[in-house]
């Protein structure tokens, strides 16, 4: 790797400390907390159930039904409360990310709920959301193919590191800021999830998804550790 001052020290493909848990919230049918660092995600799984209402059913298989929020207090700054527009953009990206998943075909006319709460934000949110919506689904009992994983991507002039903090994620060199989430199903290493804001040549963004492909390897078996041990906190 060529040596890079990150400005908390990092190697370029290391991840901030992380930790994982499953049944945190007690009236779930599932639910789990994944950390980067200073973010914090909570996810919570309620179904299958009836779908209400009813002109949304799908006769053919269940739902699945993602929402993504920031607490107001999870940033120094609050934010306003409720939905905006970049949760609902985030919620549906998140729902785009888990179905390849999620097997959903016995479940016609019913829903799935996901929600996701990110209690603390130092970046990186829909991919910490993104992880724990996936632990709490398989806490739940939904059945699955595997897990889904993911990480973010940045660029600090020029340079692509993994799991980018606040500082980094605002970092703009003479092309801007770059940010790249990225999300992979693990029994075939293949996408369910990008999302690039900023600039990036072709080549980068090979090396940005190879990056991606071997940080999740990490964050995989951080979540397979948690379902294991349901109700400890792990860490890595």
């Amino acid at each position: 790797m060529t040596e890079f001052k990150r400005p908390d020290g990092r190697k370029i493909d290391a991840t901030r400390p992380m930790k994982a848990k499953v049944g945190i919230v007690k009236n779930a049918d599932g639910s789990a907390l994944f950390q980067f660092g200073g973010t914090i995600a909570i996810a919570a799984v309620y179904g299958p159930k009836e779908m209400h209402p009813r002109n949304k059913r799908n006769p053919a298989k269940g739902t699945l039904r993602c929402t993504y929020n920031m607490n107001s207090f999870s940033v120094s700054d609050r934010i306003r409360p409720g939905p905006s527009r970049r949760s609902t953009e985030i919620s549906k990206v998140t729902e785009w990310s888990l179905e390849p998943i999620v097997m959903l075909g016995d479940y016609a006319g019913q829903v799935v709920d996901v929600h996701i709460q990110i209690i603390q934000a130092d970046a990186s949110t829909r991919c910490a959301g993104i992880n724990a919506a996936a632990m709490a689904l398989a806490q739940a009992g939904i059945p699955m193919t595997d897990l889904v994983s993911s990480i973010s991507i940045g660029k600090l002039d020029k340079q692509l590191v993994v799991d980018v903090d606040k500082a980094e994620e605002d970092w703009e060199d003479g092309e801007g800021a770059t940010d790249i989430a990225l999300s992979f199903v693990h029994n075939n290493e293949k996408l369910s999830h990008i999302q690039l804001d900023g600039y990036i040549t072709a080549e980068q963004l090979k090396e940005a998804v190879e990056l991606g492909k071997q940080a999740t390897k990490k964050v995989y078996e951080l979540q397979k550790e948690a379902l294991k041990n349901p109700g400890k906190e792990v860490s890595a």
